[in-house]
């Protein structure tokens, strides 16, 4: 059955079909495809969606009430809302247009391989599968003999766990153990990152390449970047790209000159750079920005330059003194 309101599309239908071995029925709109399920109980049945009066949801609907016809939405819509809408309303298969003859041919292939319940004639309720019922009990009472194995938890009580002996007080301890009145009671992690953190800092002064911008820091060959007193943890991608734009300051660059840079190439015409690595770009950037926390309307540090590409938030004083 074929329910389509394109005059072309429905003559190419039916040739296709025809040679795949089945007699084609063609009706033009919803209602008269409807009328024409109910009267040739079709196996196959092709629908379009965007049709005069009734559409293709509808119909569907309509035909799955009284049918189990192999229901093909083929349509030139092609968003994710419109499949879930075909899928929800009764269709096996959801295809867009262009289609390919062979394709369609396939799929309808694959969708008879896969056996079908048929719906009972009116009046007769269907009849439940005799043989299974009888059957299905006599495997857990098989089971179910082995008493014995119910048993065998009256053991496990026997066992009770050690009691884990309580901290010594700090009386006990020798002194260069003893906690410290006043100081940290629970991880001990942090007096380490206090003992490093004069190190690292005092490492980060003799630094001579940072490049600093409202109170962002970053240094390349410590591989370090600042905000603030805060060490930002970027990957190697985010840092590269940090540390381009830092180093171009208010020149804007481009997705395409970012991602050559990543590539390690130089920006001349004769690479290619495709959409994948220029969404790439985006990603990275606005991973960036999360880390940040910069925003993306009044931007501090990574300014959008719409249509061309990225460069520095202009210059605030006020920003260096918040840090």
């Amino acid at each position: 059955m074929i329910i389509e309101d394109d005059a072309d599309i429905r003559h190419l239908l039916e040739a296709v079909l025809t040679q795949a071995g089945f007699d084609a029925i063609a009706t033009s709109n919803g209602l008269d495809g409807v009328r024409a399920v109910r009267a040739y109980d079709p196996i196959v049945t092709t629908l379009d969606v965007s049709m005069p009066g009734m559409d293709g949801f509808e119909t569907a609907k309509r035909i799955r009430a009284f049918s189990t016809t192999y229901l093909v939405m083929l349509t030139a819509r092609d968003e994710e809302i419109d499949t879930l809408q075909g899928l929800e309303a009764g269709a096996d298969d959801y295809l867009t247009k262009p289609f390919r003859p062979r394709e369609l041919r396939a799929r309808i292939d694959a969708m008879l391989r896969r056996p079908r319940l048929t719906l009972p004639p009116d009046g007769v309720e269907p009849q439940p599968a005799a043989p299974v019922a009888p059957v299905a009990p006599a495997v857990p009472v098989a089971y179910t003999q082995p008493a014995p194995v119910a048993a065998e938890p009256a053991f496990t009580p026997a066992y009770e766990p050690p009691v884990t002996a309580p901290t010594p007080p700090a009386a006990d301890l020798p002194p260069s153990l003893a906690p410290v009145p006043g100081t940290y009671t629970g991880a001990q992690a942090a007096p380490v990152a206090q003992a490093t953190s004069p190190a690292s800092a005092s490492s980060d002064e003799r630094a001579d390449d940072w490049l600093e911008h409202n109170g962002l820091r970053l240094s390349n060959d410590m591989r370090l970047a600042m905000l603030g007193t805060v060490e930002l943890d970027l990957t190697r991608t985010e840092f590269d790209l940090l540390a381009a734009l830092l180093e171009s300051k208010r020149r804007v660059r481009s997705k395409a000159d970012l991602a050559l840079l990543l590539r390690g190439e130089s920006y001349v015409t004769s690479y290619y750079v495709n959409e994948a690595d220029k969404r790439a770009v985006e990603a990275h950037l606005s991973n960036l920005r999360r880390k940040l926390g910069d925003s993306l309307t009044s931007p501090r540090w990574l300014e959008t330059v719409r249509g061309v590409g990225y460069r520095l938030a202009a210059s605030d004083e006020a920003g260096r003194d918040t840090f």
